[in-house]
């Protein structure tokens, strides 16, 4: 099973509505993506990956998961 980048693009904007989404990888397996929101000032590092994981409902649990690795980065919007 694989996620193409809109379908894990469309489960972060469901989180992160006014963010600005970069999704980016082709084999729907190991992907990219960077997602710059307000949400994410006052929080460490660790705090925003967790936030984008649970917007991802469960999509990387485990090894049956559908999304095996996301290269992901989190800022605050300058």
């Amino acid at each position: 099973m694989s996620m193409s980048a809109h379908e894990i693009e469309a489960l972060l904007r469901e989180t992160f509505p006014d963010a600005e989404i970069q999704v980016g990888g082709s084999d729907g397996v190991h992907m990219s993506a960077m997602v710059v929101d307000e949400s994410f000032r006052g929080k460490n590092r660790v705090q925003q990956q967790r936030a984008v994981y649970s917007a991802l409902k469960g999509k990387m649990d485990g090894a049956d998961g559908e999304l095996h690795a996301l290269a992901l980065t989190t800022k605050v919007p300058e």
